[in-house]
């Protein structure tokens, strides 16, 4: 009987923590391959930008005119514009 409870207890565990987990990785991969030249993101540090030019590694980001950055596509949180919907 121990033993089954065991068993259900790392069911619950896997439908509550781990599988909620792995599908939101999934969305931000997803996300991360779908950029383009163009988009409004937020990075990880909360700098709002527009891409210029993207590598497979690298994006180049406009935060003001003429002021570009490049960072790393995992530093690549969100699409702003997803900011303006919430509200």
């Amino acid at each position: 009987m121990s033993f089954l409870f065991l068993i259900l207890i790392v069911v619950i565990f896997y439908f509550f923590m781990i599988r909620p987990q792995v599908k939101k990785q999934k969305e931000i991969r997803k996300f991360r391959e779908n950029l383009k030249k163009g988009d409004r993101i937020i990075t990880t540090g909360g700098i709002y930008g527009k891409i210029t030019d993207i590598k497979d590694t690298h994006a180049l980001i406009e935060i003001a005119p003429e002021v570009r950055i490049r960072v790393d596509l995992n530093a690549i949180l969100r699409d702003s514009g997803d900011l303006v919907q919430q509200k």
